[in-house]
């Protein structure tokens, strides 16, 4: 996936996904850890973004239609970082017990919202 954009000479989208990505991460466990909210209210939240998100996508498998694949990518990065909200207050809270499965679920959460901001940025650097 890298590769594509590295030999079409966009190379420098790959630091700025990075670049945004990184700073997404750290603010969001930046707020979950000064304000010591109970993030758990997220739950049903981001399942239904998750839902409607895939529904999206299996309708843009048939549409093809730009806008909507910009607009999942958007909505992807919403619900990638109220993951990370919620992943992060967890642990902190000692509600999760488990911390390979937090642990995977953050790097999941990072990686969505990396290929999301790659893929817009991708997008509106198009000519």
């Amino acid at each position: 996936m890298l590769n594509a954009y590295l030999s079409a000479g966009m190379g420098d989208l790959i630091g700025l996904a990075l670049g945004g990505t990184a700073l997404v991460f750290f603010c969001c466990s930046a707020y979950v850890l000064t304000t010591r909210k109970d993030m758990s209210f997220l739950g049903g939240m981001l399942m239904a973004g998750v839902v409607v998100v895939l529904i999206g996508m299996v309708a843009n498998l048939f549409l093809q239609l730009p806008a909507l694949h910009l607009a999942i990518s958007a909505v992807f990065i919403l619900i990638s970082s109220g993951a990370i909200l919620f992943e992060t207050s967890n642990i902190i809270r000692g509600g999760e017990t488990n911390y390979i499965r937090a642990t995977v679920s953050l790097y999941v959460s990072l990686y969505n919202i990396f290929v999301s901001l790659l893929s817009i940025l991708g997008f509106a650097s198009r000519d």
